[in-house]
């Protein structure tokens, strides 16, 4: 029982720490006079991310790199038909045709390059250094877009960055500080517990990575979504988890690759990418039929990600 609660336990201290880097960067972000509307972009959305990071870069250093492939697919299948399943279910998410055309297909074009890299059951340096690239140039293009465009306000990041207001410097880089010591010890505690449970009770790392370690990983956009489908911040909901797909697979993937080469099993290939390209598709026409994610659209979500679990486990 022990190894569960220290699993646990490290899960808490990296969703801790991943929210506290988050509110010491955006503080610091607002102290040099940045917008709202671009930390919510940059600090808030590569925040979010940093348990997945700091998990799969732990897992890879360590030789563990069914964890760190299995964190970031069975996040990225987690995203679309756990936490938007769930998010429909509470409010329904309006599609807009940017999210079709933009959006969604750079979402599917990412997670097709994904597999192609991956069939030869290893990502080199060199591919990493391609997502690298990839994910600068979508900043880029995002930064340009940001400062073209008049933004809508964000609300849900307005009102954190009130709280957050009052912090001053020195505690801002305390807290900056807290959160990365945070997220290294807490991945820590996550990975070799999580490899010791899967040695104990032979069940593979790739289920314990793309199962528990995924879905905890993922819990920032799971409630950044619900709350925004409960403030009927609909384009927020949807644009958060359309975002952290693909900033899971350029980012996470790609300094990891930098770091050490991931090696990738075949049962990822032949199952898990499948499940996710499969449910990357399903997504097209729900999103579609009535350009919104409702209760029904939500429910055939939820119910294509039990039935993904059914035939993992």
């Amino acid at each position: 029982m022990f190894p569960y609660f220290l699993l646990a336990l490290g899960l808490l201290i990296v969703l801790l720490g991943g929210k506290l880097l988050v509110d010491g960067a955006s503080s610091i972000a607002l102290k040099l006079g940045l917008s709202s509307g671009l930390i919510g972009l940059t600090v808030v959305a590569f925040g979010t991310s940093a348990p997945e990071l700091l998990v799969s870069i732990n897992a890879a250093i360590k030789g563990n790199s069914d964890i760190s492939i299995g964190n970031v697919v069975g996040s990225n299948i987690a995203n679309i038909a756990l936490v938007l399943g769930l998010s429909g279910l509470f409010y329904p998410i309006a599609i807009s045709k940017t999210h079709l055309r933009f959006d969604y297909l750079l979402m599917l074009i990412v997670t097709f390059l994904f597999f192609f890299i991956s069939t030869d059951q290893i990502i080199t340096f060199w591919e990493g250094v391609i997502l690298i690239c990839g994910f600068i140039l979508l900043n880029v293009y995002l930064f340009r877009n940001l400062g073209k465009s008049p933004q809508p306000e964000n609300e849900l990041i307005e009102e954190n960055l009130e709280e957050i207001k009052k912090y001053n410097l020195p505690i801002s880089i305390l807290l900056f500080l807290f959160g990365i010591i945070g997220l290294y010890f807490g991945s820590e505690m996550l990975v070799n517990n999580a490899v010791l449970i899967s040695k104990q009770f032979g069940v593979s790392e790739r289920i314990i990575g793309i199962t528990i370690i995924a879905i905890g990983t993922s819990l920032p956009e799971l409630i950044t979504s619900i709350i925004a489908a409960l403030s009927k911040r609909t384009d927020l909901a949807l644009g958060n988890i359309l975002g952290s797909n693909i900033m899971n697979i350029l980012s996470i993937i790609g300094i990891t690759a930098l770091i050490k080469p991931i090696g990738v099993s075949e049962e990822f290939i032949k199952a898990d990418y499948l499940w996710m390209i499969g449910i990357s598709i399903l997504l097209f026409p729900l999103m579609r039929t009535k350009m919104r994610v409702s209760k029904l659209e939500g429910t055939v979500l939820l119910f294509s990600y039990f039935i993904y679990l059914y035939f993992l486990i």
